[in-house]
């Protein structure tokens, strides 16, 4: 779904380069921002564990780079199954909790631009996401996280589709974040949660998207002691220019979003599992499209 961002750069490549140039899009990072929310710095305990994310992305604005509608016709939608497998060991580094994950993304992808007559869909396997190092810890009022990442470019991808699945570039990314617990009885939550992106060159181009900061966050209030509700957002932005010898587009424009909306969870104890509804709307985007995601996730202990 962080594939609609780069829209914008390809719209204005399209209008305005030669032939030669028309693909050497301005890739954003890979990071989803909105699949995480309440508790989103918490970890669960030792164990082995399955998260199945469903997120639904749709947006019928592109802003440029001042915020404002660019009337171009503009619609994509985004379906994106992403399978994580998770495990945490019973191994202490720093007195926390060191574990890893494993995500296989599949996307669907069905983008319009009615002003360019263009019209482009793919379902097809995303970049494939590595977590050897993470580390959480618990104590009485809070939980924090760190993490250590790998977007690997393993998903589909063609420089002439812009529906691809694929970014065709490696992604360090870097987690940390707090859920603090507001009361004593650990009803109320507040959690931040930070990724900040490292984009490898693309390899069909020489370009390298500039570095990403994401903080989602939530806060929920736990109810009848399996139930969460409340609300949770994000904000998304690029913090430094891309580069590389076929960036031909004004690298001092930076793209950012906003987002926020509720969010309510269960947890089912006969079944041991998890879910999660969140729903959230974007505002305040610049070089961007803005929309609304839906995204529903099912965490099973195994």
């Amino acid at each position: 779904m962080r594939k609609s961002t780069a829209i914008l750069s390809f719209i204005l490549m399209l209008a305005t380069a030669s032939s030669s140039l028309l693909f050497a899009q301005a890739e954003k990072g890979h990071y989803v921002p909105g699949v995480e929310g309440i508790k989103g710095s918490s970890l669960p305990p030792p164990g082995v564990y399955f998260r199945w994310y469903n997120a639904f992305y749709g947006a019928e604005k592109l802003m440029d780079r001042k915020g404002d509608e660019l009337p171009v016709n503009f619609d994509v939608s985004v379906y994106a199954m992403a399978n994580r497998l998770i495990w945490i060991t019973d191994k202490k580094i720093l007195g926390a909790d060191f574990g890893m994950d494993i995500l296989v993304p599949l996307i669907r992808t069905d983008l319009k631009i009615g002003a360019l007559g263009l019209k482009d869909n793919r379902f097809q396997l995303g970049d494939i996401y590595l977590e050897p190092f993470v580390l959480s810890w618990h104590r009485q009022r809070c939980d924090a996280a760190f993490g250590l990442s790998f977007y690997t470019p393993t998903g589909q991808y063609d420089k002439t589709q812009p529906a691809s699945a694929g970014q065709d570039f490696w992604t360090t990314l870097l987690t940390f974040g707090t859920t603090q617990y507001l009361d004593p009885q650990k009803t109320w939550s507040l959690s931040l949660l930070g990724r900040y992106e490292i984009n490898s060159e693309k390899g069909e181009t020489k370009v390298k998207p500039g570095q990403d900061l994401v903080l989602e966050w939530g806060l929920g209030k736990n109810v009848a002691k399996f139930w969460d509700i409340g609300l949770s957002g994000y904000g998304q932005w690029q913090l430094t220019d891309d580069s590389g010898a076929d960036v031909n587009w004004d690298t001092s424009v930076h793209d950012r979003v906003y987002a926020i909306g509720p969010e309510v969870s269960r947890f089912v104890l006969p079944a041991k599992l998890f879910v999660s509804v969140r729903a959230v709307w974007e505002f305040g985007a610049k070089d961007h499209s803005q929309g609304h995601m839906t995204t529903i996730t099912l965490t099973k202990i195994l």
